[in-house]
């Protein structure tokens, strides 16, 4: 998986991004797309496809795969290009304008093979459950939902006993294969009726996630000597961070399960944008000025981003 730190117009461009990905490897095009017609119709008449127009007629359904295809028109689209993304784990069919749904359906039913082999290499999503495993600032916790109030507390942290939790290899923190399952975990306990405690979690990581990147804003700032007019903490796939042209400054609360340093590359990297809204030679000087270990977060967020989008999927 790759991170681009280039912006993405596929909306109108008020401000700069700092975009995780959306494109992946080898998106299908009709450019590459087989012209065997006559085994396509066969199959059709044979009921060997399994791909048909939704009622709504603005997607597509594929038996097996629990989202629908997405159609999308795009105005300058010459071409049909299918796509499925890592962080979103949908499908899209983007449409060349006056293209029909029956030539969409047909497109789709033809790679359906590449689209069940590109869903079926995604990641499993880890929900918000007990027992389940999430990174915390780099550092894998086992979640346990008390069911019990804390006085004070709704979201804390404990060290692990001397038995410990065991890890849960493939679930594990944000740095990969997860831990080993001989390895005590600190927990993360999480208070009250366990039919909340998604939630709970969900808004605490956010609150933990506005304070260390306001922590960070604020130091690489002051560092610039620049000034953010606001600060937005954000529940959103597209994009780590992203300012805009009137100085705002907005990120994923995702950060706050990677490791400390690259929270900070992220946050540098936006607070640079105050000055520079480019990705030009005087930008990137600003960030490393502000943070000379921007090339170690930098490949960290190559390898492991993606991976950040898999926590939290039954809020």
């Amino acid at each position: 998986c790759a991170l681009r730190a280039h912006p993405r117009r596929t909306q109108p461009f008020r401000g700069f991004a700092f975009s995780s990905l959306e494109r992946l490897e080898n998106p299908i095009t009709s450019g590459r797309e087989p012209r065997d017609e006559a085994a396509f119709e066969r199959a059709i008449m044979a009921g060997q496809t399994s791909v048909r127009l939704d009622a709504a007629w603005d997607q597509i359904t594929i038996e097996g795969i629990e989202e629908p295809v997405t159609l999308r028109t795009h105005p300058s689209a010459k071409r049909f290009t299918l796509r499925v993304s890592r962080t979103r784990r949908g499908v899209a069919l983007t449409m060349p304008p006056g293209a029909s749904l029956e030539e969409a359906r047909r497109f789709v039913a033809r790679h359906v093979d590449w689209v069940m082999k590109q869903v079926g290499a995604l990641p499993e999503p880890i929900p918000f459950a007990d027992g389940a495993v999430l990174p915390l600032r780099g550092a894998p916790h086992r979640l346990r939902f008390t069911g019990k109030r804390r006085p004070g507390h709704v979201v804390w942290r404990e060290a692990a006993g001397p038995g410990g939790s065991e890890g849960a290899p493939g679930q594990g923190g944000a740095m990969g294969g997860g831990p080993e399952p001989d390895i005590a975990l600190p927990l993360l306990c999480v208070a009250g009726e366990r039919h909340h405690a998604p939630r709970r979690l969900f808004d605490w990581l956010m609150r933990e996630a506005e304070r260390d990147i306001g922590a960070r804003v604020r130091h690489h700032a002051e560092v610039l000597d620049l000034r953010p007019r606001r600060i937005h903490v954000r529940d959103q796939t597209s994009r780590w961070g992203s300012c805009s042209s009137r100085g705002t400054l907005s990120f994923s609360w995702r950060l706050v399960l990677a490791p400390p340093l690259v929270l900070d590359y992220v946050a540098a990297h936006e607070v640079a944008h105050l000055a520079e809204m480019n990705h030009g030679p005087r930008f990137w000087a600003l960030v490393k000025t502000t943070m000379p270990r921007m090339e170690e977060a930098k490949r960290w967020l190559k390898v492991n981003g993606a991976r950040l989008h898999c926590y939290g999927a039954d809020r």
